[in-house]
């Protein structure tokens, strides 16, 4: 797990390499074990490291390989590295790391742009070739891991995060009112290739693009699960099912143990993580570190789900740490949250993975989570209204659940200069939505959730926030095997029981029955949600500071009226309004954009 950067150039200058250096320096955090730096005519790359998997600097990055006329950096881990090594010296290639990064090379250079297909894990890439000049970038399947992009006529940078590009300079940091309009309607969700700002986007997952020497650029999407009924599966019971999903998701886990350093788990006592804990040890684990992070109660909520983390704990016999926050503690780590959002994240679980990262890091480098799970396999609140209703109504009943605004509402909260036109997040998701290749309504929920929700906001959160502390976080949950088996589940089967039923299922052959039969639980912050004392008035600043007037986004009646009561208007999914404009004006000011 690293950082990377780079530069193209398409105008037969050569490559600027003290930007490329300057990008790569912002990402010591989340490469704090070595840095690197390569350049040849008009493309520049440069690393961050953080050692994971062959400690020694032979895995080191950039990583050149002369035989093949390739250098490459990689951010992620690729779980198969070992059997993909084997396969590679069995086709002739001889190997000088013990490490996954070179695989990824050789596996490119043994089979051009189909290398993707043969990775298991989560990764971004950049290769060049010394003798084409060609460009190559590649994303994962489920976009574990992101890559940033600012094009311009002659150029094309690249990194891991969106302020590494800032601080290479020359990106058009103006509000692309498309991406604003996705902000406030998808729950902060801009899919790509859009951020927030004008000059940046994001590779999309499961994509490989090619910058051609010539200026033409060429991509390739190369995973598409279905979300349909496999007629080699129509025969199957509830028990093939529960099964077959426990058979991969233990395969996912022990995949996820590959690392030359020790690997801990992030524990909220809910299922999904108590079930990696499980099948961990079912594996063989023992002593295993698990974590655990909890806050005061605030606004008629609680803070924490100790009781269950803590039985989970001491059923596994794991080495388990708790981590309480005061809520007035939550301040300084909500600045440095917003300072390590790559792109503006509404979700108060920011903070939260911000302070367990932080008590993590000073354990273990590496940790496996529960993310993943609702999404995959059912487990919020509007699949079962989309169950109901037939593929015509899907866009209705979703917006309806998940949606924080419409056009109108929109125009309510905008200056008129920046209403974009149309509906664009209501037209995205009536887009994905009516797709082919998923099955029901239902499928089709499930599948927007699998490869835009997901993404582009608890994943995208979790990497952001465990790499601001240099800590690797992988998702079983997320195997791109697990994933496509989990699709082509019934929805019945996922809703059951009030939502992954066939998980709760698995997980009752291995937990204890009050960690599955219980409410639903949240990564709670009391303090977030309910906006009052010292985060009131931060968010009160960033609306009022001088950025923010200039920029003149939001319309001042609408603030003030939510500012005169601050916890007035949720949206759908229980988020606080003005804190969604508040952190807004925050990550633009924290990130230095006027």
């Amino acid at each position: 797990m690293c950082g990377l950067a780079g530069e193209f150039r398409r105008d037969g200058s050569r490559a600027d390499v003290s930007a490329v250096e300057r990008m790569a320096a912002t990402m010591s955090d989340r490469g704090p074990d070595d840095s690197g730096v390569w350049s040849q005519g008009s493309t520049a790359l440069g690393h961050r490291r953080l050692k994971i998997i062959d400690l020694s600097a032979a895995s080191g990055q950039p990583l050149v390989d002369p035989a093949a006329g390739l250098t490459g950096v990689f951010n992620g881990c690729i779980y198969n590295y070992r059997e993909l090594r084997e396969e590679l010296q069995g086709k002739g290639h001889r190997f000088f790391s013990a490490g996954d990064s070179e695989v990824v090379v050789k596996a490119y250079a043994e089979w051009g742009l189909d290398f993707v297909d043969h990775l298991i894990g989560m990764f971004a890439v950049a290769i060049s070739e010394r003798d084409t000049g060609r460009l190559v970038l590649a994303r994962d399947r489920l976009g574990i891991k992101p890559l940033y992009l600012a094009e311009s006529p002659g150029v094309v940078r690249f990194a891991s995060t969106l302020p590494a590009l800032l601080a290479g300079g020359g990106v058009d940091t103006g509000i692309d009112p498309v991406a604003l309009a996705h902000y406030l309607s998808f729950h902060s969700i801009v899919p790509p290739p859009r951020t927030i700002l004008r000059g940046v986007a994001k590779l999309p997952p499961a994509t490989v693009r090619v910058y051609e020497p010539d200026g033409t650029t060429h991509d390739r999407v190369y995973w598409d699960p279905s979300f349909t009924r496999a007629a080699e599966r129509a025969g199957w019971s509830e028990r093939d099912w529960q099964d077959a999903l426990l058979e991969s998701l233990t395969t996912a886990v022990r995949r996820r143990m590959v690392a030359d350093v020790p690997v801990g788990v992030l524990l909220s006592g809910g299922l999904d993580s108590s079930l990696v804990v499980a099948l961990l040890a079912g594996e063989g684990q023992s002593g295993l570190a698990t974590f655990s992070i909890g806050f005061d109660a605030g606004g008629g909520r609680e803070g924490d789900e100790f009781v269950y983390s803590d039985l989970v704990a001491k059923t596994f016999g794991t080495d388990h740490h708790q981590l309480r926050v005061p809520t007035g503690d939550l301040l300084p780590p909500l600045e440095a949250a917003v300072a390590a959002m790559s792109e503006p994240m509404v979700s108060h679980d920011c903070v939260a993975f911000w302070l367990l990262s932080q008590e993590v890091a000073r354990h273990v480098k590496v940790v496996q989570s529960g993310q993943g799970a609702d999404e995959i396999l059912g487990g919020y609140h509007w699949y079962p209204p989309l169950a109901g209703v037939d593929r015509e109504r899907a866009l209705e009943t979703y917006a309806k659940a998940f949606f924080d605004r419409d056009a109108a509402g929109l125009a309510r909260v905008l200056n008129p200069a920046w209403l974009a036109d149309g509906d664009p997040a209501r037209e995205f998701v009536a887009a994905h939505l009516g797709r082919p290749g998923a099955q029901t309504a239902l499928d089709a929920g499930l599948r927007i959730d699998t490869q835009v929700m997901l993404t582009d906001d608890p994943v995208k959160r979790v990497d952001n926030m465990t790499m601001a502390h240099g800590l690797e976080a992988r998702v079983p949950f997320l195997d791109h095997e697990f994933v496509e088996l989990a699709a082509s589940c019934p929805p019945e089967l996922k809703l059951a029981q009030g939502g992954k039923g066939v998980l709760k299922e698995i997980g009752r052959r291995v937990l204890p029955h009050e960690v599955i039969d219980r409410p639903k639980g949240y990564f709670p912050v009391p303090g977030l949600t309910h906006l009052e004392d010292k985060l009131l008035d931060r968010v009160r600043d960033a609306l009022t500071a001088p950025e923010a007037r200039r920029r003149d986004l939001f319309r001042a009646d609408y603030v003030d009226a939510l500012l005169a009561d601050p916890n007035a208007e949720l949206t759908p999914l229980n988020g606080n309004k003005l804190w969604q404009l508040g952190l807004l004006e925050m990550w633009l000011q924290s990130h230095g954009i006027d």
